[in-house]
């Protein structure tokens, strides 16, 4: 299977899964902050530090499972779990937060592009 698909169909499960966490969540807590979106912010990063974790020192998984699971199914769970593992080896790099502030302000930036375009 090319990786394309292997991502594409990790990202289905994804993506799918986050709809009714946001939704449960948000309904339980209610609609003054963003609590859906931390839930799985949180347990996405959680989840991509223990499979990262587990395939660095006792699970031994093939490439096309790897991208599965840590591109497809986490990647479009939340994307925040990936710039969190990120931060954390940059971290333990001794290296700098310029990635950090970088990926911030560009986030915001673009968010704000793209109501200015929707506008």
């Amino acid at each position: 299977m090319s990786p394309l698909a292997v991502i594409a169909a990790g990202g289905a499960v994804g993506a799918v899964a986050r709809y009714p966490v946001m939704v449960q969540v948000g309904h339980r807590l209610g609609a003054a902050l963003p609590f859906g979106a931390l839930a799985v912010n949180v347990v996405g990063w959680f989840a991509l530090g223990a499979l990262v974790e587990a395939m660095a020192l006792a699970w031994t998984v093939g490439g096309e499972m790897r991208v599965f699971l840590v591109v497809g199914v986490l990647g479009s769970f939340t994307t925040f779990s990936t710039f969190s593992l990120d931060v954390v080896v940059l971290i333990e790099r001794g290296q700098r937060g310029l990635y950090v502030v970088a990926s911030v302000v560009g986030f915001m930036f673009g968010v704000m592009l793209l109501r200015l375009v929707l506008a």
